[in-house]
């Protein structure tokens, strides 16, 4: 999975490609818990997400705990297939998905 960020001032913007799970969400909870210092809107962009498994959407969960604390966050071009997952879990009612 790769993983761009973008930081203009308080947003950051976070662009996922490739699978998001066991294997690769260490890297982005890495991530999380070292960028959002100070963000007040946090983007992720699904675009280019092929796959998310339960431990992709636990990341997603944290983030999104945060960012209940200090801001906003919005999940972006989500794919019919990983909207599905999102759909099954209930994770479409917790996040903001544009």
């Amino acid at each position: 999975m790769d993983i761009n960020k973008n930081r203009n001032g308080e947003a950051l913007e976070i662009a996922l490609t490739g699978r998001l799970d066991t294997t690769t969400a260490p890297q982005l909870d890495e991530v999380i818990k070292s960028d959002l210092d100070g963000v007040s809107s946090l983007v992720f962009n699904l675009a280019s997400l092929e796959y998310i498994s339960s431990a992709g959407l636990r990341v997603l969960l944290s983030a999104q705990k945060v960012m209940n604390k200090q801001g906003q966050m919005v999940v972006r071009n989500v794919k019919d297939d990983i909207m599905e997952v999102f759909d099954i879990t209930g994770f479409a009612d917790i996040l903001t998905i544009e």
